[in-house]
Protein backbone atom coordinates (compact mmCIF):
# COMPACT_ATOMS: atom_id res chain seq x y z
CA UNK A 1 0.00 0.00 0.00
CA UNK A 2 1.47 3.54 -0.68
CA UNK A 3 1.77 5.74 1.67
CA UNK A 4 0.74 9.67 0.94
CA UNK A 5 3.69 11.30 2.32
CA UNK A 6 4.40 15.01 2.55
CA UNK A 7 5.97 15.43 -0.37
CA UNK A 8 3.24 14.40 -2.45
CA UNK A 9 0.95 16.38 -0.10
CA UNK A 10 3.47 19.37 -1.19
CA UNK A 11 3.08 18.48 -5.26
CA UNK A 12 -0.40 18.28 -4.87
CA UNK A 13 -0.61 21.97 -3.41
CA UNK A 14 1.63 23.22 -6.33
CA UNK A 15 -1.20 21.66 -8.83
CA UNK A 16 -3.24 23.81 -7.23
CA UNK A 17 -1.63 26.77 -6.61
CA UNK A 18 -0.76 26.92 -10.38
CA UNK A 19 -4.18 26.62 -11.42
CA UNK A 20 -5.40 29.46 -9.47
CA UNK A 21 -2.38 31.57 -10.70
CA UNK A 22 -4.01 31.33 -14.24
CA UNK A 23 -4.16 35.12 -15.73
CA UNK A 24 -6.05 34.93 -18.65
CA UNK A 25 -7.17 31.05 -19.14
CA UNK A 26 -8.69 30.56 -16.11
CA UNK A 27 -12.10 29.44 -18.67
CA UNK A 28 -9.89 25.98 -19.30
CA UNK A 29 -10.75 24.95 -15.58
CA UNK A 30 -14.21 26.02 -15.24
CA UNK A 31 -16.38 23.51 -17.25
CA UNK A 32 -17.04 20.50 -15.28
CA UNK A 33 -14.02 18.21 -15.89
CA UNK A 34 -12.02 21.71 -14.54
CA UNK A 35 -14.29 21.74 -11.73
CA UNK A 36 -13.95 18.35 -10.42
CA UNK A 37 -10.13 18.38 -11.35
CA UNK A 38 -9.54 21.15 -9.05
CA UNK A 39 -12.31 19.73 -6.48
CA UNK A 40 -10.17 16.53 -6.85
CA UNK A 41 -6.74 18.55 -6.00
CA UNK A 42 -8.25 20.22 -3.06
CA UNK A 43 -9.72 16.86 -1.43
CA UNK A 44 -6.37 15.16 -1.70
CA UNK A 45 -4.18 18.48 -0.39
CA UNK A 46 -6.37 18.62 2.90
CA UNK A 47 -6.80 14.60 3.04
CA UNK A 48 -4.82 13.52 6.54
CA UNK A 49 -6.31 10.25 6.03
CA UNK A 50 -9.63 10.35 8.28
CA UNK A 51 -11.85 8.02 7.42
CA UNK A 52 -14.25 10.92 6.81
CA UNK A 53 -11.16 12.66 4.35
CA UNK A 54 -10.96 9.25 2.32
CA UNK A 55 -14.59 9.37 1.48
CA UNK A 56 -14.23 12.74 0.37
CA UNK A 57 -11.47 11.85 -1.91
CA UNK A 58 -12.65 8.67 -3.24
CA UNK A 59 -15.95 10.78 -3.94
CA UNK A 60 -14.26 13.86 -5.66
CA UNK A 61 -12.18 11.42 -8.21
CA UNK A 62 -15.14 9.80 -9.13
CA UNK A 63 -17.11 12.89 -10.16
CA UNK A 64 -13.65 13.51 -11.91
CA UNK A 65 -13.74 10.29 -13.46
CA UNK A 66 -17.12 10.93 -14.72
CA UNK A 67 -16.65 14.03 -16.11
CA UNK A 68 -13.83 13.08 -18.50
CA UNK A 69 -16.01 9.56 -19.37
CA UNK A 70 -18.86 11.79 -20.43
CA UNK A 71 -16.42 13.79 -22.97
CA UNK A 72 -15.34 10.71 -24.41
CA UNK A 73 -11.99 12.52 -24.14
CA UNK A 74 -8.20 12.01 -22.39
CA UNK A 75 -7.38 14.46 -19.59
CA UNK A 76 -4.42 15.85 -22.35
CA UNK A 77 -6.90 15.99 -25.01
CA UNK A 78 -10.09 17.71 -23.04
CA UNK A 79 -7.18 20.51 -21.95
CA UNK A 80 -6.28 21.42 -25.37
CA UNK A 81 -9.76 21.49 -26.14
CA UNK A 82 -10.66 24.22 -24.01
CA UNK A 83 -7.22 26.07 -24.76
CA UNK A 84 -8.38 26.28 -28.48
CA UNK A 85 -12.02 27.57 -27.54
CA UNK A 86 -11.34 29.64 -24.83
CA UNK A 87 -12.64 33.12 -24.91
CA UNK A 88 -10.04 36.02 -23.38
CA UNK A 89 -8.50 39.04 -24.14
CA UNK A 90 -5.53 37.52 -25.96
CA UNK A 91 -7.87 35.22 -28.29
CA UNK A 92 -9.85 38.33 -29.38
CA UNK A 93 -7.32 40.43 -30.11
CA UNK A 94 -5.14 37.69 -32.41
CA UNK A 95 -8.09 37.83 -34.14
CA UNK A 96 -7.99 41.41 -34.92
CA UNK A 97 -4.10 42.13 -34.72
CA UNK A 98 -0.91 40.93 -35.77
CA UNK A 99 1.56 38.96 -33.57
CA UNK A 100 3.60 42.18 -33.36
CA UNK A 101 0.72 44.42 -32.34
CA UNK A 102 -0.10 42.62 -29.13
CA UNK A 103 1.11 44.38 -25.84
CA UNK A 104 4.11 42.63 -24.53
CA UNK A 105 2.27 42.45 -20.94
CA UNK A 106 -0.62 40.84 -22.92
CA UNK A 107 2.21 38.08 -24.58
CA UNK A 108 3.59 37.40 -21.01
CA UNK A 109 0.27 36.67 -19.28
CA UNK A 110 -0.13 33.55 -22.32
CA UNK A 111 3.20 32.41 -21.85
CA UNK A 112 2.80 32.06 -18.00
CA UNK A 113 -0.48 30.49 -18.12
CA UNK A 114 0.67 27.88 -20.90
CA UNK A 115 3.50 26.80 -18.61
CA UNK A 116 1.25 26.34 -16.05
CA UNK A 117 -1.24 24.54 -18.72
CA UNK A 118 1.20 22.11 -20.14
CA UNK A 119 2.44 21.19 -16.40
CA UNK A 120 -1.45 20.26 -16.09
CA UNK A 121 -1.28 18.21 -19.41
CA UNK A 122 1.70 16.36 -18.19
CA UNK A 123 0.08 15.38 -14.82
CA UNK A 124 -1.40 11.86 -16.16
CA UNK A 125 -4.39 10.53 -14.89
CA UNK A 126 -2.71 7.18 -13.35
CA UNK A 127 -0.65 9.68 -11.01
CA UNK A 128 -3.71 10.69 -10.00
CA UNK A 129 -4.90 7.38 -8.92
CA UNK A 130 -1.90 6.00 -6.97
CA UNK A 131 -2.40 9.52 -5.07
CA UNK A 132 -5.79 8.56 -4.52
CA UNK A 133 -4.77 5.08 -4.10
CA UNK A 134 -2.16 6.49 -1.11
CA UNK A 135 -4.45 9.01 0.29
CA UNK A 136 -7.67 7.12 0.63
CA UNK A 137 -5.38 3.84 1.91
CA UNK A 138 -6.59 1.23 -0.73
CA UNK A 139 -4.90 -1.93 -1.73
CA UNK A 140 -5.51 -1.05 -5.38
CA UNK A 141 -5.22 2.15 -6.99
CA UNK A 142 -9.00 3.56 -8.56
CA UNK A 143 -9.50 3.04 -12.51
CA UNK A 144 -7.57 5.04 -14.36
CA UNK A 145 -9.38 7.29 -17.27
CA UNK A 146 -7.09 6.50 -19.63
CA UNK A 147 -7.14 6.90 -23.41
CA UNK A 148 -4.84 6.97 -26.25
CA UNK A 149 -3.96 10.93 -27.25
CA UNK A 150 -5.85 12.18 -30.75
CA UNK A 151 -3.86 14.42 -33.15
CA UNK A 152 -3.44 17.80 -32.14
CA UNK A 153 -5.54 20.18 -34.19
CA UNK A 154 -2.14 22.43 -33.46
CA UNK A 155 1.07 21.94 -33.62
CA UNK A 156 2.42 22.73 -30.07
CA UNK A 157 6.31 22.80 -29.47
CA UNK A 158 7.50 21.23 -26.82
CA UNK A 159 7.62 24.46 -25.02
CA UNK A 160 3.87 25.42 -25.04
CA UNK A 161 5.28 28.82 -24.16
CA UNK A 162 6.89 29.22 -27.47
CA UNK A 163 4.17 28.57 -29.37
CA UNK A 164 2.03 31.94 -29.50
CA UNK A 165 2.49 32.26 -33.17
CA UNK A 166 0.54 28.78 -33.61
CA UNK A 167 -2.01 29.81 -31.52
CA UNK A 168 -2.45 33.18 -33.34
CA UNK A 169 -2.71 31.53 -36.64
CA UNK A 170 -5.02 29.01 -34.77
CA UNK A 171 -7.49 31.75 -33.43
CA UNK A 172 -7.76 33.97 -36.89
CA UNK A 173 -8.46 31.34 -38.73
CA UNK A 174 -10.73 28.89 -36.63
CA UNK A 175 -11.82 31.51 -33.94
CA UNK A 176 -12.61 31.58 -30.11
CA UNK A 177 -15.36 31.15 -27.57
CA UNK A 178 -18.50 30.12 -28.95
CA UNK A 179 -17.32 30.89 -32.51
CA UNK A 180 -14.27 28.47 -32.31
CA UNK A 181 -16.43 26.21 -30.54
CA UNK A 182 -19.83 25.82 -33.09
CA UNK A 183 -20.45 26.16 -36.61
CA UNK A 184 -24.09 26.13 -36.75
CA UNK A 185 -26.11 28.51 -34.78
CA UNK A 186 -29.64 29.16 -33.86
CA UNK A 187 -31.10 32.57 -32.73
CA UNK A 188 -33.63 31.83 -29.84
CA UNK A 189 -35.23 34.16 -27.39
CA UNK A 190 -32.66 36.57 -28.25
CA UNK A 191 -29.82 34.04 -27.50
CA UNK A 192 -26.94 32.67 -29.74
CA UNK A 193 -26.91 28.75 -29.23
CA UNK A 194 -24.51 26.95 -30.69
CA UNK A 195 -25.38 23.67 -32.41
CA UNK A 196 -23.23 21.09 -31.56
CA UNK A 197 -24.54 18.59 -34.32
CA UNK A 198 -25.59 19.92 -37.33
CA UNK A 199 -26.98 18.33 -40.70
CA UNK A 200 -23.67 16.45 -42.57
CA UNK A 201 -25.31 16.93 -45.40
CA UNK A 202 -22.11 17.26 -47.85
CA UNK A 203 -22.24 19.22 -51.48
CA UNK A 204 -21.23 16.47 -52.98
CA UNK A 205 -24.40 14.69 -52.27
CA UNK A 206 -26.58 16.78 -53.92
CA UNK A 207 -27.55 16.11 -57.63
CA UNK A 208 -28.92 18.26 -60.06
CA UNK A 209 -29.43 22.01 -60.01
CA UNK A 210 -25.98 22.59 -61.04
CA UNK A 211 -26.31 26.19 -62.26
CA UNK A 212 -27.66 27.75 -59.18
CA UNK A 213 -26.22 25.36 -57.06
CA UNK A 214 -22.11 27.07 -58.63
CA UNK A 215 -23.50 30.50 -57.99
CA UNK A 216 -24.05 30.07 -54.59
CA UNK A 217 -20.72 28.53 -54.21
CA UNK A 218 -19.30 31.31 -55.92
CA UNK A 219 -21.40 34.00 -53.91
CA UNK A 220 -20.22 32.06 -50.31
CA UNK A 221 -16.59 31.76 -51.57
CA UNK A 222 -16.34 35.87 -52.49
CA UNK A 223 -17.69 36.29 -49.20
CA UNK A 224 -14.62 34.22 -47.53
CA UNK A 225 -12.59 36.31 -49.81
CA UNK A 226 -13.85 39.60 -48.09
CA UNK A 227 -15.33 41.20 -51.53
CA UNK A 228 -18.71 42.01 -51.41
CA UNK A 229 -21.34 39.15 -51.44
CA UNK A 230 -24.84 39.05 -52.35
CA UNK A 231 -28.13 38.59 -50.53
CA UNK A 232 -29.19 35.43 -52.35
CA UNK A 233 -33.34 34.35 -52.45
CA UNK A 234 -33.64 30.55 -53.09
CA UNK A 235 -36.82 30.17 -55.54
CA UNK A 236 -38.47 26.91 -56.13
CA UNK A 237 -40.78 23.66 -55.23
CA UNK A 238 -40.36 22.66 -52.17
CA UNK A 239 -38.53 19.14 -51.74
CA UNK A 240 -35.72 20.68 -54.61
CA UNK A 241 -32.48 20.90 -51.85
CA UNK A 242 -32.91 24.59 -51.21
CA UNK A 243 -31.62 24.02 -47.16
CA UNK A 244 -30.20 21.21 -48.05
CA UNK A 245 -27.61 23.38 -50.41
CA UNK A 246 -26.75 26.03 -47.53
CA UNK A 247 -26.62 23.52 -44.69
CA UNK A 248 -23.69 21.89 -47.06
CA UNK A 249 -21.59 25.38 -47.43
CA UNK A 250 -21.34 24.94 -43.58
CA UNK A 251 -19.59 21.84 -44.05
CA UNK A 252 -17.73 22.39 -46.72
CA UNK A 253 -16.62 25.62 -45.80
CA UNK A 254 -16.38 25.65 -41.88
CA UNK A 255 -12.57 25.15 -41.69
CA UNK A 256 -12.47 28.72 -43.54
CA UNK A 257 -13.99 30.70 -41.13
CA UNK A 258 -17.59 30.39 -42.22
CA UNK A 259 -20.69 30.13 -39.82
CA UNK A 260 -24.52 29.71 -40.47
CA UNK A 261 -26.99 31.34 -37.81
CA UNK A 262 -30.13 30.22 -38.46
CA UNK A 263 -33.01 32.66 -37.62
CA UNK A 264 -36.70 31.90 -37.66
CA UNK A 265 -39.52 34.23 -38.98
CA UNK A 266 -41.21 34.85 -35.38
CA UNK A 267 -37.59 36.10 -34.69
CA UNK A 268 -36.82 38.31 -37.70
CA UNK A 269 -37.44 41.38 -35.51
CA UNK A 270 -34.43 41.13 -33.61
CA UNK A 271 -32.17 40.93 -37.25
CA UNK A 272 -30.92 44.38 -36.57
CA UNK A 273 -29.42 42.89 -32.79
CA UNK A 274 -27.96 39.52 -34.55
CA UNK A 275 -26.11 41.71 -36.95
CA UNK A 276 -25.07 44.56 -34.89
CA UNK A 277 -23.38 41.46 -32.76
CA UNK A 278 -21.67 39.42 -36.27
CA UNK A 279 -20.10 42.55 -37.66
CA UNK A 280 -17.87 42.89 -34.97
CA UNK A 281 -16.63 39.25 -35.44
CA UNK A 282 -13.59 38.25 -37.29
CA UNK A 283 -16.06 35.44 -38.62
CA UNK A 284 -18.09 35.32 -42.02
CA UNK A 285 -21.60 34.80 -41.57
CA UNK A 286 -24.44 33.76 -43.34
CA UNK A 287 -27.73 34.48 -41.73
CA UNK A 288 -30.28 31.43 -42.38
CA UNK A 289 -33.89 32.29 -43.34
CA UNK A 290 -35.88 29.05 -44.29
CA UNK A 291 -39.30 28.54 -45.63
CA UNK A 292 -39.67 32.64 -45.73
CA UNK A 293 -42.80 34.27 -46.74
CA UNK A 294 -45.18 37.22 -44.72
CA UNK A 295 -48.83 37.86 -44.54
CA UNK A 296 -50.30 41.11 -46.32
CA UNK A 297 -49.95 42.98 -42.22
CA UNK A 298 -46.79 41.24 -41.31
CA UNK A 299 -44.04 44.00 -40.08
CA UNK A 300 -41.33 41.26 -39.93
CA UNK A 301 -40.56 41.76 -43.24
CA UNK A 302 -39.67 45.41 -42.70
CA UNK A 303 -36.61 43.99 -40.03
CA UNK A 304 -35.47 42.28 -43.07
CA UNK A 305 -35.90 44.29 -45.24
CA UNK A 306 -33.65 47.16 -43.24
CA UNK A 307 -31.05 44.47 -43.00
CA UNK A 308 -31.17 43.93 -46.72
CA UNK A 309 -30.99 47.53 -48.20
CA UNK A 310 -28.88 48.83 -45.21
CA UNK A 311 -29.58 51.72 -43.39
CA UNK A 312 -27.29 54.57 -42.09
CA UNK A 313 -24.31 52.41 -41.20
CA UNK A 314 -22.34 50.50 -43.99
CA UNK A 315 -23.40 47.08 -44.78
CA UNK A 316 -20.92 44.73 -43.35
CA UNK A 317 -18.65 42.58 -45.59
CA UNK A 318 -18.53 39.62 -43.50
CA UNK A 319 -22.37 38.64 -43.01
CA UNK A 320 -25.08 37.77 -46.12
CA UNK A 321 -28.34 36.70 -45.94
CA UNK A 322 -29.44 33.59 -47.96
CA UNK A 323 -33.26 33.03 -47.63
CA UNK A 324 -35.26 30.65 -48.94
CA UNK A 325 -38.85 30.53 -50.26
CA UNK A 326 -41.82 28.33 -52.38
CA UNK A 327 -43.04 32.15 -53.55
CA UNK A 328 -41.21 34.46 -55.63
CA UNK A 329 -43.19 36.97 -54.41
CA UNK A 330 -42.64 36.54 -50.65
CA UNK A 331 -45.20 39.16 -49.42
CA UNK A 332 -48.98 37.49 -49.94
CA UNK A 333 -50.75 39.69 -52.68
CA UNK A 334 -54.39 39.44 -52.93
CA UNK A 335 -57.11 40.66 -55.50
CA UNK A 336 -58.19 42.69 -53.40
CA UNK A 337 -54.67 44.69 -53.13
CA UNK A 338 -55.22 45.75 -57.09
CA UNK A 339 -56.36 48.91 -57.00
CA UNK A 340 -59.74 49.31 -59.53
CA UNK A 341 -59.71 52.58 -61.90
CA UNK A 342 -62.67 54.12 -60.00
CA UNK A 343 -60.97 54.19 -57.23
CA UNK A 344 -59.59 57.77 -55.97
CA UNK A 345 -56.24 56.39 -54.27
CA UNK A 346 -55.26 54.80 -57.82
CA UNK A 347 -51.71 55.90 -57.29
CA UNK A 348 -51.16 54.87 -53.54
CA UNK A 349 -52.77 51.59 -53.75
CA UNK A 350 -50.06 50.25 -57.14
CA UNK A 351 -47.37 52.04 -54.81
CA UNK A 352 -48.41 49.26 -51.99
CA UNK A 353 -48.60 46.40 -54.71
CA UNK A 354 -45.16 47.18 -56.34
CA UNK A 355 -43.77 47.49 -52.74
CA UNK A 356 -45.26 43.72 -52.19
CA UNK A 357 -43.94 42.64 -55.46
CA UNK A 358 -40.74 43.91 -55.17
CA UNK A 359 -39.53 42.87 -51.85
CA UNK A 360 -37.84 39.56 -53.53
CA UNK A 361 -36.01 42.02 -55.74
CA UNK A 362 -33.89 42.99 -52.44
CA UNK A 363 -31.85 40.08 -52.74
CA UNK A 364 -29.20 40.62 -54.72
CA UNK A 365 -29.37 36.62 -56.40
CA UNK A 366 -32.63 35.10 -56.92
CA UNK A 367 -31.51 31.59 -57.57
CA UNK A 368 -34.66 29.59 -59.15
CA UNK A 369 -35.27 26.03 -58.23
CA UNK A 370 -37.73 24.46 -61.30
CA UNK A 371 -39.65 21.47 -59.89
CA UNK A 372 -37.73 18.39 -61.00
CA UNK A 373 -39.29 16.54 -64.10
CA UNK A 374 -38.86 12.66 -64.80
CA UNK A 375 -35.35 12.57 -65.99
CA UNK A 376 -34.22 15.00 -63.47
CA UNK A 377 -36.06 13.24 -60.41
CA UNK A 378 -34.15 9.78 -61.79
CA UNK A 379 -31.11 11.16 -62.44
CA UNK A 380 -31.37 12.84 -58.02
CA UNK A 381 -31.86 8.94 -57.38
CA UNK A 382 -29.52 7.09 -59.26
CA UNK A 383 -26.97 9.52 -57.71
CA UNK A 384 -28.40 8.91 -53.99
CA UNK A 385 -28.21 4.86 -55.01
CA UNK A 386 -25.30 5.35 -55.95
CA UNK A 387 -23.63 7.03 -52.62
CA UNK A 388 -25.70 4.88 -50.80
CA UNK A 389 -24.05 1.63 -52.44
CA UNK A 390 -26.97 0.00 -53.36
CA UNK A 391 -26.80 -2.52 -56.15
CA UNK A 392 -30.11 -3.07 -58.18
CA UNK A 393 -30.82 -3.10 -62.20
CA UNK A 394 -31.42 0.31 -63.29
CA UNK A 395 -34.78 -0.66 -64.66
CA UNK A 396 -35.90 -1.81 -61.41
CA UNK A 397 -34.34 0.97 -59.56
CA UNK A 398 -35.81 3.35 -61.94
CA UNK A 399 -39.57 1.09 -61.48
CA UNK A 400 -39.47 1.56 -57.95
CA UNK A 401 -38.83 4.93 -57.46
CA UNK A 402 -41.57 5.85 -60.35
CA UNK A 403 -43.80 3.74 -57.84
CA UNK A 404 -42.53 5.88 -55.08
CA UNK A 405 -43.34 9.41 -56.54
CA UNK A 406 -46.90 8.42 -57.76
CA UNK A 407 -47.59 7.07 -54.28
CA UNK A 408 -46.08 9.55 -51.85
CA UNK A 409 -44.70 13.04 -52.25
CA UNK A 410 -44.31 13.05 -56.25
CA UNK A 411 -41.16 13.80 -57.77
CA UNK A 412 -38.54 15.75 -56.15
CA UNK A 413 -35.26 15.92 -54.28
CA UNK A 414 -37.01 15.35 -51.09
CA UNK A 415 -39.11 12.29 -52.39
CA UNK A 416 -36.10 10.69 -53.71
CA UNK A 417 -34.01 10.88 -50.50
CA UNK A 418 -36.84 9.32 -48.37
CA UNK A 419 -36.83 6.63 -51.51
CA UNK A 420 -33.35 5.59 -51.12
CA UNK A 421 -33.92 5.90 -47.50
CA UNK A 422 -36.44 3.46 -47.80
CA UNK A 423 -35.12 1.16 -50.04
CA UNK A 424 -31.88 0.85 -47.71
CA UNK A 425 -33.51 0.00 -45.00
CA UNK A 426 -36.08 -2.30 -46.52
CA UNK A 427 -32.75 -4.12 -48.77
CA UNK A 428 -30.96 -4.53 -45.33
CA UNK A 429 -33.55 -5.83 -43.71
CA UNK A 430 -34.54 -9.01 -46.48
CA UNK A 431 -30.48 -9.48 -46.42
CA UNK A 432 -30.53 -10.21 -42.71
CA UNK A 433 -33.28 -12.97 -43.21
Amino acid sequence: MKEFGGATTATITQYRQQAASLLLYQAVLKDTVGKTFLALLEALSSSKGLTNERSHCLIAYGKWFQSLASTGKSWGDHLIGQILIADNAFTQNAQRLPLAELPTPLLDAVRHDLRVLQALYNLSPSHISDCVQAACQLAKPPVVWSLLPESMPINLSTDWSASIAELVDYYKSQGSGQFGQFHGFRWQQGQLLGIAEPDPIRLEQLAAYEEPKTTLIKNTEYLLAGFNALNVLLYGSRGSGKSSLVKALLNEYAASGLRLIEVAKADLYDLPIIVEYLQLQPQKFIIFVDDLSFEEDDNAFKALKVVLEGGLTRRPQNIVVYATSNRRHLVREFFADRPRPRDADELQSWDTVQEKLSFSDRFGLTLTFEAADQPTYLDIVHHLAKQAGLDLPVDDLDYRAKQWATRHNGRSGRSARQFIDFLSAELASEHRR
